[in-house]
C-alpha cells in the first residue's frame, strides 16, 4: 500500500474537519515537530505548568516566610 502525499491527506481528510480540529491537528503537528530529534534528549520546556494547580491560592511569599521559619529552628 503506498502511502498518501500530505496534499491528499489534507484534500481526503483535513479539509472536511471543522476548523476548530483542523486547528488542533496544526498544533498536534507542530509540538511534534518541536520534539527533540535525538533519542532521550528532553526539553525543560516541557515541564511548563506541569503541577500548577498544586499552587493555586498559595501566597508565593508568605511560603517562602514558613520554610525560613522551619530553617531558624532546626539544629
Amino acid at each position: 500500500m503506498e502511502a498518501l502525499s500530505a496534499r491528499e491527506v489534507y484534500e481526503l481528510h483535513v479539509k472536511r474537519l471543522p476548523p476548530e480540529e483542523r486547528k488542533q491537528l496544526a498544533e498536534m503537528i507542530t509540538r511534534a515537530m518541536e520534539r527533540p530529534t535525538r533519542q532521550g534528549e528532553r526539553s525543560l520546556l516541557e515541564l511548563e505548568g506541569l503541577g500548577a494547580e498544586l499552587w493555586e491560592g498559595v501566597d508565593a511569599q508568605e511560603y517562602v516566610n514558613e520554610l525560613r521559619k522551619e530553617w531558624d529552628h532546626r539544629p
